[in-house]
């Protein structure tokens, strides 16, 4: 493990964004060449969306693989593992919640790990342009 000096740490953490990330970007392109029209982080819905289409109550978010916890291993850690836990337990938590509550209000969630989009673009724009289809049929 790559262990930093105090100020390094600092600046590459404040470097971290949390939107127009590249894994949103890549996606976002990707939809608007196929004509898909959109809103980025939505803040009156629950959540702020990374991607959303209003039309259709579909919200979507394009979760990083470390910070949403997808290969998360907690003997990874070594300095402040505790907080690492409790931050990477919190983050999942959040996002079950967010998920289920939008549900409930009656929208449809998709959620991409940052290795989906990056790996398979094609397959998570497909996912999308499918559930658009079948909401269109549906109104």
């Amino acid at each position: 493990m790559n262990v930093a000096k105090k100020s390094n740490r600092s600046n590459n953490m404040k470097a971290i964004k949390s939107s127009n990330t590249g894994i949103e970007v890549l996606l976002c392109h990707a939809l608007w060449r196929k004509g898909i029209r959109y809103r980025k982080n939505v803040k009156d819905i629950i959540g702020k969306p990374d991607i959303c289409i209003k039309k259709y109550k579909l919200a979507i978010f394009c979760d990083g693989d470390f910070w949403h916890g997808k290969y998360y291993n907690k003997d990874e850690f070594h300095i402040n593992k505790k907080y690492w836990d409790n931050k990477i337990q919190r983050n999942k938590e959040r996002d079950l919640e967010i998920t289920v509550s939008l549900r409930d209000s009656g929208w449809t969630v998709l959620r991409f790990w940052e290795s989906e989009i990056k790996n398979n673009l094609d397959l998570c724009v497909s996912q999308i342009l499918s559930v658009i289809t079948s909401k269109k049929i549906s109104l």
